[in-house]
C-alpha cells in the first residue's frame, strides 16, 4: 500500500508540476507578444518604419536591383550640373557584402551614398529578397572575394549591361562620393577600355586599382573582363581580388586610368579620412611600396573633390554624407575650380536667369562685383 501511495503522489506531482509549468510559459508567451513595447522596442521600430518609407520614395526594386527615383539634392539648391551629369554618366554601384553584413553595414550604404548611383546592387553569397541582395553562390571569407568578383561582373554585363555605362565595384565599408565620381568620368568615354580607382604599382606592369578604395570600369573594360574569363585569358589566378583583377585588365588591354584630379591630388582613398590628412605612416609600412604616385600626408593629400575612402564604419558613413552635402562655410567660393565636361559646356544656356533659377538677378550682379575685387586678391594668394 506504502508503494502504491507513493507512485500516486509521484503521478499527482508530475501532473500538477507539468500544468503549473504550461501555465507559466503561456504567461511568458503572452507578455512578450501583447505586453506594452518597451521604450527602446518602440524606437527601435519606429526607425526601421521611417527607413522603409524612404526606401520607398528612393528606390524602385526590379528583382535583386535598386533604381534610383531621384537624383537627391536639396530643395531650391542649383543642381544643374550635378542633375545633368547624373543623367550622362550612368553609374551602377555594386557592393561587396554578405549576409550577417547587410544590417550592419550594408544598410547603412543603401540609406547613404548609394543613393547617387543611377543603380545599386548588393552582391552577397546568398539571395535576400527583402533588402535585396544577390547570391551569387559563393562561401564567405577573404578568399571568396575574387571569386565573389568575378560573378558580381558577369552578372552586372548580362542583367545591367544596358542600364549603365560604367560600373563600380565597392565595398560596404566603403564611402564614396558619387557626383564626383562622375566628375572623374566625365571627360571619358565608356567604350574606352580604361579603369580608374587608387593606383598601386608592384605586380603589373600598369599597375592596379586598391579593392578598398573601390574603382570603377568603363563597359567596354567590363565587356573585356568577361570576355578574358569566356576565352581563357583570364582566370581565377589568385584570392587576392584587387591585383587578379588588375591582372586581368592588364592580359585584355584595358587601360589603368590616373584618376588624380587637375591638381594632382589624388581622389581614391584607401584608409579614413583622418589617417590621411593627419596620420603619419611609418616608412616601414607597405603602403610607401604600393602607391603608384608620390604620396601626400596632410591636407594636400586629397583632393577637393575627393571620391571614396575606406575602413568607414555606419556612424562616419552619416558623418560623412552631412560635411558632403549639407555642411558649408558661409561667404566663400570654393577655391578648386576645375573645368567643367566638354559636354556640358557646350549645353549650357548663355541665359544665367535660366541657368541658375533660384538665384535673384540683382543678387547675382552683386556677387560678381564681389568676384571682380576678390579675384586679385586670390592671385597674390
Amino acid at each position: 500500500m506504502k508503494a502504491l501511495g507513493a507512485r500516486s503522489s509521484f503521478y499527482v506531482g508530475f501532473v500538477v508540476g507539468t500544468c503549473t509549468l504550461y501555465v507559466f510559459l503561456h504567461q511568458v508567451w503572452f507578455a512578450r507578444n501583447f505586453s506594452p513595447q518597451q521604450p527602446e522596442e518602440l524606437e527601435k521600430m519606429t526607425e526601421e518604419r521611417k527607413m522603409l518609407e524612404e526606401e520607398e520614395k528612393n528606390w524602385k526594386k526590379e528583382k535583386s536591383a535598386l533604381f534610383n527615383l531621384n537624383h537627391p539634392h536639396h530643395t531650391d539648391e542649383d543642381s544643374t550640373v550635378a542633375d545633368a551629369l547624373y543623367k550622362q554618366v550612368r553609374i551602377l554601384c555594386w557592393v561587396m557584402t554578405g549576409p550577417s553584413n547587410l544590417q550592419k553595414k550594408a544598410r547603412h550604404v543603401k540609406a547613404t551614398w548609394s543613393r547617387h548611383c543611377n543603380i545599386v546592387v548588393f552582391m552577397s553569397s546568398v539571395d535576400d529578397p527583402d533588402f535585396p541582395a544577390v547570391g551569387l553562390n559563393t562561401k564567405e571569407g577573404r578568399d571568396q572575394l575574387y571569386w565573389k568578383t568575378i560573378r558580381a561582373f558577369h552578372y552586372a554585363l548580362e542583367k545591367h549591361g544596358d542600364d549603365a555605362d560604367w560600373f563600380l565595384k565597392a565595398d560596404d565599408d566603403t564611402y564614396l562620393v558619387v557626383d564626383n565620381l562622375r566628375w572623374v568620368l566625365s571627360n571619358h568615354s565608356p567604350d574606352e577600355p580604361i579603369y580608374f580607382g587608387r593606383r598601386f604599382k608592384p605586380y603589373t606592369k600598369q599597375g592596379y586599382m586598391s579593392g578598398g578604395a573601390g574603382y570603377v570600369l568603363s563597359k567596354e573594360a567590363l565587356k573585356r573582363f568577361v570576355e578574358g574569363f569566356r576565352t581563357k585569358v583570364c582566370t581565377h589566378t589568385s584570392s587576392v581580388e584587387d591585383l587578379a583583377l588588375g591582372q586581368c585588365m592588364e592580359k585584355m588591354g584595358v587601360q589603368a586610368g590616373d584618376s588624380r584630379d587637375t591638381l594632382h591630388r589624388e581622389t581614391f582613398h584607401p584608409f579614413v579620412p583622418e589617417q590621411h590628412l593627419t596620420g603619419k605612416f611609418p616608412k616601414s609600412f607597405w603602403y610607401w611600396n604600393y602607391c603608384y604616385y608620390p604620396i601626400v600626408e596632410g591636407p594636400q593629400c586629397c583632393s577637393d573633390l575627393a571620391v571614396s575612402f575606406h575602413y568607414v564604419d555606419p556612424q562616419l558613413m552619416y558623418l560623412l554624407e552631412y560635411y558632403t552635402y549639407h555642411l558649408r562655410a558661409f561667404g566663400y567660393r570654393y577655391r578648386f575650380q576645375p573645368p567643367e565636361p566638354t559636354g556640358l559646356q557646350d549645353s549650357k544656356s548663355s541665359d544665367k536667369g535660366a541657368e541658375h533659377p533660384h538665384v535673384d538677378q540683382k543678387q547675382e550682379a552683386g556677387i560678381q562685383e564681389v568676384e571682380k575685387k576678390v579675384h586679385p586678391l586670390e592671385n597674390k594668394l
